[in-house]
C-alpha cells in the first residue's frame, strides 16, 4: 500500500461511521417516538418577519398559479391535484419544492391572487406533511423552509382566517422544535450553519422565547467561529459559501436590531470579514472564480449583498487562511488556488485544483477552470473535481487529492497537499507569486512548483511550472513522471496556432487578442468543456503542454496581449515583447 493509504482508509472509515451515527440519530428524532416532544404550548404570536435578500421574479408566481413548477432545471405541470402528492422527478427538484424559497416570487407579484395561492400551497403541505418523504424533512431543507415561511408571513397570513393561522403556527413551531432537537447532529458545513441560522431567526421572530434566543445565539456563535476563517473565507473553501452565508446572516443582523438586541460579536465580526471576500473572488466579468464547488455566480444576488458593504474598498491581495491569492494590474485579474484541501468533514464540494488559476482581461474571462454541473450530472460532478478539470499541472493522469470511495459526486477528500509554500513580491517590475505543493510527493516523489509574474500593466503574464524531487533524488517513482499542464479557455475564446505552431493566438469577443507561447514541448489545442449548474455545459478548448519530469524539469510559458486597448506607459517601462525575470 502506498504511503498514506492506510491513514486515508482510516479517515474514510471514520467519516462513514460518523455519517452513519448522524443518520441514525436523525432517523430516531424523526420517528413517532419523538414526535410528541415537538408538540406543546405555542407562542402567542410572530413579532417580526426576517428579510429575504434573494432576488425575486414575479413571472414565476404566474407559472406556479398555472400549476407549472420549474426547479433544478426540470419542469412539472400539475392539474387538478396537489404538487405535494406527485412523485418528484429528482431529489434536487424535491429539495427546491419543499424548501419553499419560491414563495418570494409570489410575494414580489403583490397580487391578492398570489397571496391566496401561497396560503393554499402552504396549507396543502401542512395537510400532507406526514406523507412527505425523507427529503422534505431533511435538516437543511427544513431549515430553508422555516426561513422561507418566516420571511413570507406577510404574504401567507395576510387575510387568513383563525383556523389557518392556528394550523400554520402549529406546523411552524413543530418544525422549529424538531430542528432544535437535531441541530447538533446535522452534517458539518453549510447544512449545520443554515440550521442554526434558521433557529436564530425563529427564536427572534416568536414571542416569549428569551431562553431560546440565548441558546440559538450561542450555537450560531460557535458555528461561525468554526466555519468562518479569519480572512473571511469559508472552511470548505467554496467561494459560493461566503455569498450563501451572508444572504442569511445579514437579515439576522437586522432581526436582532428589530428586537432591540445587540447582534452578537461573532455575527458582526463574520459579516465584516466576509464582505471583502465578495470582491476578492470577483473576476473582470463580475462573477466569482470557479474554485472548489463554485458554479455560476448569481450576479443579481451578489449585487444585492454588496449593497450592504459600507466599506466598498479595493479587494484584498491575498486570503492566506482560505488559501487564495489575487494578482491584479491594469485590467487583468488572476486568482490562484494556493491552499490545501479543507478538513475531510467539510470537503464534499472541494476540488483537487491546487495551484490552478483563473484569469480575466478586462471584462472577458480568458483562462478558467471547468466549473461544476447541475446536481443531476453525478458523473460530471466527479470529473469536475479532478485536477485535469483545472488550469494547473496534473501528473500521470491523476489528481493531487484522493477522494473517498463510493457513489455520488460529493465524496469527501481523504488526502491531498498537506503543505503549500507561498512567496509573494511586488515592486516596480510587477507582481511575482511563487507557490509549491506536495500533493504528488507520496505517490510519485514529485513536487509541483508554479511561478507567476504579472507585468505592471497586466499585459504580460510569465509562468513557470517546475517538477522536482523534494528529497534531492530523482523525480518520478518507478518512471511515473508524465505531466500535463492545462489552461482551460472560456467558451467565448477562440484559439488557433500561429508562428508555425509554436504559439497559440487567443481571440476574445471584445476584439482583443492574446498570444500564448511556451518553451520546450509544443502546446496542443484540445477540446474542453465549461460546466454550469445554470446554463448547462458548453463546448470550449484548452491548451495542454505535455512532458516528462525526468527529461524536462520545468516549462516556461507566457500570455501576452497583442491586440486591444494598450495601457499608457511611462518612461523606462517594459515593452510587451520583453521577457520578465522569474
Amino acid at each position: 500500500m502506498a504511503r498514506g493509504g492506510g491513514s486515508a482508509w482510516r479517515r474514510q472509515r471514520g467519516l462513514a461511521l460518523a455519517s452513519a451515527l448522524r443518520r441514525a440519530r436523525l432517523t430516531l428524532h424523526a420517528s413517532p417516538f419523538y414526535r410528541w416532544r415537538y408538540s406543546g404550548q405555542m407562542p402567542e404570536r410572530l413579532l417580526i418577519a426576517p428579510t429575504d435578500l434573494r432576488t425575486a421574479d414575479p413571472t414565476i408566481a404566474h407559472d406556479i398559479y398555472a400549476g407549472r413548477f420549474v426547479f433544478a432545471g426540470e419542469v412539472i405541470e400539475v392539474s387538478g391535484y396537489s404538487v405535494f402528492e406527485i412523485e418528484p422527478p429528482s431529489d434536487a427538484w424535491a429539495e427546491r419544492l419543499h424548501g419553499f424559497s419560491w414563495l418570494r416570487h409570489m410575494r414580489a407579484s403583490d397580487l391578492a391572487l398570489s397571496r391566496e395561492n401561497a396560503r393554499a400551497l402552504v396549507d396543502e403541505w401542512i395537510r400532507f406533511h406526514r406523507l412527505h418523504g425523507p427529503i422534505a424533512h431533511a435538516p437543511e431543507v427544513a431549515a430553508r423552509r422555516v426561513l422561507s415561511w418566516l420571511a413570507n408571513t406577510p404574504l401567507i397570513l395576510d387575510g387568513c382566517d383563525h383556523d389557518f393561522y392556528r394550523r400554520f403556527m402549529r406546523a411552524l413551531v413543530r418544525q422549529i422544535r424538531a430542528l432544535r432537537r437535531i441541530a447538533l447532529d446535522v452534517e458539518p458545513g453549510l447544512p449545520r450553519l443554515r440550521v442554526k441560522m434558521a433557529l436564530v431567526a425563529a427564536a427572534l421572530s416568536l414571542s416569549g422565547e428569551v431562553r431560546f434566543v440565548r441558546q440559538a445565539t450561542r450555537w450560531l456563535e460557535q458555528e461561525l467561529d468554526r466555519q468562518i476563517l479569519p480572512d473571511g473565507g469559508h472552511v470548505g473553501r467554496n467561494p459560493a459559501a461566503v455569498l450563501e452565508t451572508l444572504v442569511d446572516l445579514l437579515p439576522l443582523r437586522q432581526a436582532y436590531t428589530a428586537r432591540g438586541q445587540q447582534p452578537p460579536a461573532a455575527l458582526l465580526g463574520a459579516v465584516d470579514r466576509m464582505m471583502p471576500m465578495l470582491r476578492f473572488f470577483r473576476l473582470g466579468d463580475g462573477g466569482f472564480a470557479r474554485f472548489n464547488g463554485m458554479g455560476e455566480t448569481q450576479l443579481g444576488l451578489l449585487a444585492t449583498v454588496l449593497a450592504y458593504d459600507d466599506a466598498r474598498g479595493a479587494p484584498l491581495k491575498s486570503a492566506p487562511h482560505s488559501g487564495y491569492q489575487r494578482l491584479e494590474a491594469g485590467e487583468t485579474v488572476i486568482l490562484v488556488d494556493t491552499g490545501p484541501p479543507p478538513p475531510p468533514a467539510y470537503s464534499r464540494e472541494a476540488h483537487a485544483g491546487c495551484l490552478s488559476f483563473e484569469m480575466s482581461a478586462g471584462r472577458q474571462p480568458l483562462v478558467v477552470n471547468c466549473g461544476v454541473p447541475g446536481p443531476l450530472a453525478v458523473e460530471l460532478r466527479r470529473l469536475a473535481r479532478a485536477t485535469a478539470a483545472h488550469s494547473t499541472a496534473a501528473l500521470n493522469d491523476s489528481s493531487s487529492c484522493r477522494f473517498a470511495r463510493g457513489e455520488g459526486g460529493d465524496r469527501p477528500i481523504l488526502s491531498g497537499p498537506t503543505h503549500v509554500e507561498i512567496e509573494r513580491r511586488e515592486d516596480h517590475a510587477g507582481i511575482v507569486l511563487i507557490a509549491a505543493h506536495d500533493g504528488y510527493v507520496a505517490r510519485y516523489g514529485i513536487r509541483h512548483e508554479r511561478r507567476l509574474m504579472m507585468s505592471p500593466y497586466g499585459d504580460v503574464i510569465e509562468g513557470l511550472d517546475g517538477f522536482t524531487s523534494p528529497s534531492g533524488g530523482t523525480a518520478g517513482k518507478g518512471g511515473k513522471d508524465g505531466f500535463a499542464i492545462r489552461f482551460h479557455l472560456h467558451p467565448t475564446v477562440r484559439a488557433s496556432r500561429v508562428k508555425g505552431g509554436n504559439a497559440v493566438l487567443l481571440a476574445l469577443p471584445d476584439g482583443s487578442a492574446w498570444e500564448f507561447q511556451t518553451t520546450g514541448p509544443e502546446a496542443a489545442i484540445e477540446e474542453s468543456i465549461q460546466l454550469s449548474d445554470v446554463r448547462g455545459s458548453r463546448r470550449s478548448e484548452q491548451i495542454v503542454v505535455y512532458g516528462r519530469a525526468l527529461h524536462q524539469a520545468s516549462v516556461r510559458w507566457r500570455f501576452r496581449r497583442i491586440a486591444g486597448p494598450q495601457p499608457r506607459r511611462s518612461g523606462g517601462a517594459r515593452e510587451n515583447g520583453d521577457e520578465l525575470p522569474l
